[in-house]
Parts: structure tokens; sequence; C-alpha cells
């Protein structure tokens, strides 16, 4: 007898949900349109109507939707997805935007940091030459930092255009010191034969081979997460295809034509309706874990030589030995200058009390440098992979999570399932991904995004890249800008002018539905506590698509059917 009753209750809410009793059966739907700016009220018709001119929420009973209603509402059902996807992402580009900031930011200080302490190291052991050393060490961070920030330099070429402005210095002070500076013709001339008597040693490689190996994993770090706020922006913005968008509307709006304002879709249909409609958002998913992955992979390299805040807080030490060594080899060099430039020429001797004068100043004592930078770029690192490790399954999952967090009804209650309020949804729901969706009893998806797929090609080729896989030119990064990849073969399906086209394959047909975690991650880079929603087994959802007896009694049917029969009225 309880089922009875239950059932029984189940009905008259069914009743009560289309406003039977109200003076006006449309007035809560007006009031919907007009709270959700929809459109304008004038839309609205004053009482139901037949609805024969719809498109999509096609009833054979009275309406209170017009043609013109439908179509803003159609409107209104892509904005609402396109905006809760967005809103699903936005801590995420937010964290790895910060975090791009925040490293270029380091990178700024490491210089700012480096080039101080050379100077200091110059200012205490080779004062003499200290002031005039300042230029070309400004000009070396400077190449240094704008090949770290993207420009394209060869970095051989920019350090030894460092040591070659340097020797004269080190040639006028140190080796062949006088009352006067060379003449800048004379120093013209020691520059140029810096690179055959090769007064520094093998400093010069091991300097340039050092910046190019921790260099390139810095400027790789940042192009990476360049890309991956590319890939937030593609999928913010994805196009939704015209079948997409008609199942939004029945999912979302139909209901209301019907005046069912305040009912949810069933948790199987919304499962349907949104995976078809993001199947092509979720081809990105193994490739974004992998993204993931990979950048931690990088992060565990860079060490030694390729960590850019040792190498570049080393230079001072590095530039120190290499002009303590040609000082050691003076007499050598003094004699191959001489053989190629003659003997010194200098300007006249009143300019060495303007030199005095620069040398005056107190020297900066190395030990008094402190770091100013805060964390350390390792520390920035680990804190930033710890935060995105949380976004590893944001695209695998986000229609369930969007089903489950925002659009569902809950379990027990009545809900939407694109026709009626019923008590469960009865057809098969369907995996995630392309593949999966030929099976979609809700949404047709034709094929492959071509969107979609540049940005999966653009992934994997960044993917090789932070693996070490695939090493481009150093200082050259360009083909990730563009994309790279054979792009044959992956663009099938059909697209038209007005639909948008889903990812290419590689979803199967899940036999289950996947635990999907709703992360509120704190993009400061501290963890918050995950909240686990599960979901029924597909398998529970996976029926026949035959109606469930209701078990009623002829006695209960008496006490149903004025309700029924005011349903086929309406």
């Amino acid at each position: 007898m309880g089922e009875l009753w239950t059932n029984y209750v189940f009905f008259m809410a069914c009743c009560s949900g289309l406003g039977f009793g109200s003076p006006n059966r449309c007035d809560e739907v007006r009031k919907v349109f007009q709270l959700r700016q929809i459109g304008p009220n004038q839309l609205l018709p004053l009482s139901p109507r037949p609805g024969s001119d719809l498109q999509v929420c096609m009833t054979k009973n009275l309406t209170c939707c017009t043609k013109k209603m439908e179509e803003k509402y159609q409107v209104a059902a892509r904005r609402d997805i396109q905006n809760l996807v967005q809103t699903s992402s936005s801590s995420l580009k937010f964290l790895i935007s910060r975090n791009v900031a925040a490293f270029q930011e380091t990178f700024e200080v490491l210089m700012r940091q480096a080039e101080n302490r050379t100077n200091a190291v110059f200012q205490e052991s080779y004062r003499n030459m200290a002031d005039q050393a300042m230029g070309p060490v400004r000009e070396l961070f400077t190449d240094i930092s704008l090949f770290l920030l993207g420009s394209e330099f060869n970095i051989d070429d920019l350090v030894q255009r460092f040591f070659d402005a340097l020797f004269p210095l080190v040639y006028n002070h140190l080796i062949n010191p006088g009352l006067s500076n060379l003449s800048p013709g004379y120093a013209e001339c020691v520059r140029s034969s810096s690179r055959d008597v090769r007064p520094f040693g093998g400093a010069p490689s091991l300097l340039a081979d050092q910046i190019a190996r921790s260099g390139f994993s810095g400027k790789l770090l940042l192009q990476a997460l360049h890309l991956g706020i590319e890939v937030i922006n593609t999928t913010d913005h994805l196009q939704l295809s015209r079948e997409c968008r008609r199942a939004l509307l029945k999912m979302h709006y139909c209901p209301h034509c019907q005046g069912l304002t305040q009912s949810k879709p069933c948790m199987g249909y919304c499962l349907n309706v949104m995976r078809g409609c993001l199947a092509s958002m979720a081809e990105i998913d193994t490739h974004w874990r992998e993204f993931v992955r990979s950048l931690e992979g990088l992060s565990a390299r860079m060490h030694g030589t390729q960590d850019l805040e040792q190498v570049l807080l080393g230079v001072h030490t590095l530039l120190h030995d290499a002009v303590g060594h040609a000082q050691k080899n003076g007499p050598r060099l003094s004699a191959q200058v001489h053989k190629l430039c003659g003997p010194p020429s200098r300007k006249p001797a009143q300019s060495v009390r303007i030199q005095h004068s620069s040398n005056s100043r107190e020297s900066i004592p190395l030990n008094a440098l402190v770091r100013v930078s805060g964390d350390s770029l390792a520390v920035r690192r680990r804190d930033f992979l710890n935060s995105l490790r949380l976004y590893r399954t944001l695209y695998g999952g986000l229609a369930d999570q969007l089903c489950v967090s925002e659009l569902a009804s809950g379990d027990g209650l009545s809900c939407w399932n694109g026709t009626y309020i019923v008590k469960s949804y009865t057809l098969r729901v369907v995996g995630n991904g392309i593949k999966a969706q030929s099976a979609n009893p809700e949404v047709k998806v034709k094929g492959a995004d071509p969107v979609i797929n540049q940005i999966i090609d653009k992934l994997k080729h960044i993917n090789q890249l932070l693996q070490g896989k695939s090493i481009p030119k150093l200082g050259s990064l360009d083909q990730i800008e563009t994309g790279s990849g054979d792009a044959e073969g992956r663009y099938s399906g059909e697209c038209d002018d007005e639909d948008g086209c889903g990812g290419s394959g590689g979803g199967e047909v899940r036999r289950k539905v996947s635990r999907v975690s709703k992360f509120s991650p704190d993009v400061t880079g501290d963890h918050k506590h995950h909240h686990h929603h599960h979901y029924p087994p597909a398998e529970d959802s996976e029926m026949d698509g035959r109606s469930r007896s209701l078990g009623l009694t002829g006695a209960i049917w008496v006490l149903i059917l004025p309700c029924l029969h005011m349903l086929m009225a309406f």
C-alpha cells in the first residue's frame, strides 16, 4: 500500500508542476523567462496554445512556448553551457596565468642578481676595469633575459660577443697596463683578435652551453604554460554543433514549455547530452594528462646544468675564473696581440684622470648581496605543479562534473527525461569521447572537430619537447606556436556551415562511469580537500529502453485518471 501511495503522490506532483489550479498556467514561465533575461515578454502567449509550429519542444498538448521563444531558449541554453564550461576552467586559467607572470618575474630578478654579483666580483677582484665592464655585463644579461622571454638569439654568438668586449678591458688593465686607455682603433683590433688568441680558455664555450641548456628548459617551461592557456581558451569558446544545441534546448528549456520551470534533467539523460556535446573536448583528456606529467618530468630534470637559477647565480664565479685565466697567461697573450695588432696605441695621458675618477667609488662586497627573489624557481615550480596536478582530469570528466554539480536532478527525485517527468531515466548511458557517441540516444555526433585536432597536435608536439624526445635548435620553439605533426586523416566526419564538429577518436565506451572529482584548488598553490562525487555505474542505466511497470492497481488508477485527463487537455 505504501508503494501505491508513493506513486500517487508522484503523479500529483506532476500535475501540480504544470501549474493546474492557477489562474494562468504560463505565469511561472513568464516570470522565469523575464528573470533569466531570455527575451522580451511579448514573445510569450497569454495562455497555453497549440505547439504545432515548434521544432524541438514538440508536444501533442497545449504549450506555453512559441517558435520565437524556442529560438531564444536555444540561444540561452548554449550560453548557459558555455558559461559553465568557462567557470569550470577559470581557476585553472588563473593558476597558469599567475605562474607565467611569477616565473617571468623570477627570471628578471635572477638576471638582476646575477648581474649585480658579477659587477661586485669585478669591483672586488679587478677594480681598475670594473666600471668599464658594467656595460658589457649589462648587455650579456639583457640578451639572456630576452632569450628566455622568447627572442631568437644564438647563445654562442651572444656569449662570444660579451667575451670579445671584455678582452680589450682585460688587456688594457691586467695584461698590458699603461698610463692611459687603449686608443679606439687598437681596442677594436684587440677585440677582433679575441677569437684567435682565446684569452679566456674554454670559459665562453662552457658558459654558452650552460645558458643554452638551462635557458632552453626555462624557455620551454614558459612556452608550455602559454600553450596551456591556449588550450583553455580554445575549449572555453568551443563551437557547439546544431545537434548539440537542439539537445541542450530540449534538456534545459523544453520542460518550461509545459510549465515545468523547476524541473531538472535525469542524471543519465544529462550525461548523454553533455557527453555528446563535449565529446570532442574529451579527446583532449589523454594529451592533457600527458602534458601535466611531462611538465613534472621537465621540472625534475631542471637541476645542475639545467637549473637556470644555479647557472645564472654562478656566472660571476665563471667570469672571475675566466679573467684570472687570461691574467695568468698574460705574457703569451701580449705577444700574440703584439703580433696581430702591433705595439699598443693609447689615448693621451690626461684621460687617465677621468678613469681614476670613475673607479673611485666603493666596491660592493659580494657577501652583502642578499637574495631578494623570495621563493626559488624550484620552489615555485613545485608549488605550481602540485596545484596543476589537481586539474589533470579536467577534460575527461568535465561532462560528468557539470551534470553532478550543476545540472542534473539528485538521486531519488523525479526528473525530466526529454519528454516527461519520470522517476528515472531508462535509456542507455554512453561513455566519453567521440567513438562512444555512436550509441548516444540523445545527441548525434558527426565526427572530429578541426579546431580540437589542431590543439591536440600542439599538445602532442609540446609533450615530445617536454619529454626530450624532439629537441629543436636551441632558441627556436616556433613549431609550438604554429602547431606541428601530421594532420593527414585527422579531419574525419562532415561539417556544414551551421554545425560544429567533434574531436577525433580514441574514446572507448565505458561500462562504468568513472569517479570524477570537482576541485576548488587554491591558486596560490595551497591544496584544498578534494570532494569526490560518485556516479551510478553506467550498466545500471543501460537498459533496453522499455518502460518500467509502475505496478499500479486498478484502485489507484481511479484516483489518477482525472489528473491524466488534465494533462492531456493541457
